[in-house]
């Protein structure tokens, strides 16, 4: 949604100065960019389909283009296959055929500019792209509604490169309740989602416990042999009754899984006070829809009105903080939602150029290098790594 002139201004120009308070040393930029750095959710595949950019260069929208990625140091990103969650969608074809288009997509970007990009199909390519200083492109579904309910299709998309699963999005469907919907279909996992999950086991795909119920998610956990991810989510502890994000007790069991979450940098992920503006907003914007405003105008004079309290690069360093006092640095890594999460970026972390302060932040709160470049990659390449090993045994 776009603000009005005058306030983008503000906005930009307040970003720009908290931005320009965090004083990154040669150090953090050297990590940041003298290693191999994996954001697990990146939107750039949707995003380029509904308004086409050539992100090989700079561009003049969005949060990922190759200038701003080489600027951060992010190497290996995982491209979201992202399929909206509705009955136009689910089980009518159109999922599979999205995917298709959006994997057509990634594939014409890394032929487009292949000094640039390389396409991503197992952590050897990540290993080898970033030793050639190319950028792999690694890619993650996020719904399973593709699958359409055969596993014929579970191996066209590992075929294609699609290296995780995200079982559900905003709606229940086919796999799994999702934790947005308060239909609770399948009271967590359906009985084709159990089957689905010892499939991607046995092939190698990872499982997202992104998006999905509470009871789905234990149902993972109790179904995968190797560790699973939470893609893009952040923590429970900071939002309150948000259960798109996780609590300590399912922390807990993703230590005891093996797994990582990723945390998610969109501020209503991040603060209750954020993800308490889009409640009463949306509250509002149904009223003004009942009385026949329309939605655009509506958002944009309710933001002039209301404005939008971005988290900071500090309360993103408290949901790491967090995970690693309670369960571990092997068990956290960086699932931004860049290009997904719209204008509600933190103060200090609006695009891919910014991951340095991201490093600069954790060098400030005392982490090691060894630590930092666990959060930055190695943890996501260990439970790659882990289920590739199990997968060959099948």
């Amino acid at each position: 949604m776009k603000l009005p002139a005058t306030l983008c201004a503000l906005a930009l120009s307040l970003s720009n100065a908290y931005a320009n308070d965090i004083q990154v040393s040669e150090r953090a930029r050297h990590i940041a960019k003298q290693n191999i750095l994996i954001d697990t959710h990146i939107d750039v595949p949707y995003r380029i389909l509904e308004h086409w950019e050539d992100v090989t260069k700079a561009t003049k929208s969005g949060d990922f283009d190759y200038p701003r990625a080489v600027q951060g140091g992010l190497n290996a990103p995982f491209m979201s296959i992202y399929i909206p969650a509705n009955l136009e969608f689910e089980g009518k074809g159109k999922s599979y055929q999205l995917a298709n288009q959006l994997i057509d997509g990634m594939e014409a970007l890394a032929q487009r500019a292949p000094d640039k990009f390389a396409m991503a199909y197992n952590t050897k390519d990540i290993y080898r792209h970033f030793r050639e200083k190319k950028i792999s492109v690694a890619m993650g579904m996020e719904n399973g509604s593709p699958i359409e309910g055969d596993m014929a299709n579970l191996k066209h998309f590992f075929d294609r490169g699609v290296r995780y699963i995200t079982l559900a999005h905003s709606q229940s469907n086919h796999i799994s309740d999702s934790s947005y919907d308060i239909r609770r279909k399948w009271k967590g996992l359906s009985p084709f989602g159990k089957e689905l999950v010892v499939e991607m086991n046995k092939i190698g795909m990872l499982i997202d416990v992104s998006h999905i119920s509470d009871a789905a998610f234990y149902q993972v956990m109790e179904l995968s042999k190797v560790p699973v991810i939470a893609s893009h989510s952040s923590l429970r502890k900071y939002t309150p009754g948000f259960e798109r994000n996780m609590d300590d007790k399912m922390l807990k069991a993703l230590k005891k899984n093996g797994g990582v979450i990723q945390i998610n940098f969109g501020s209503s992920f991040v603060t209750n006070s954020s993800r308490t503006w889009y409640d009463q907003r949306n509250e509002a914007e149904e009223q003004a829809t009942n009385q026949g405003k329309s939605k655009t105008d509506f958002r944009a004079a309710y933001r002039a009105k209301n404005p939008f309290p971005y988290a900071t690069l500090e309360q993103v360093l408290d949901h790491i903080d967090h995970v690693v006092k309670l369960i571990g640095i092997d068990h956290v890594g960086i699932g931004s939602d860049y290009d997904g999460v719209g204008d509600s970026l933190p103060i200090g972390l609006k695009d891919v150029s910014t991951y340095p302060n991201l490093v600069q932040g954790l060098l400030d709160r005392n982490y090691t290098e060894g630590q930092i470049k666990k959060i930055l990659g190695g943890n996501t390449l260990r439970v790659w790594r882990q289920a590739e090993e199990y997968a060959k045994q099948f």
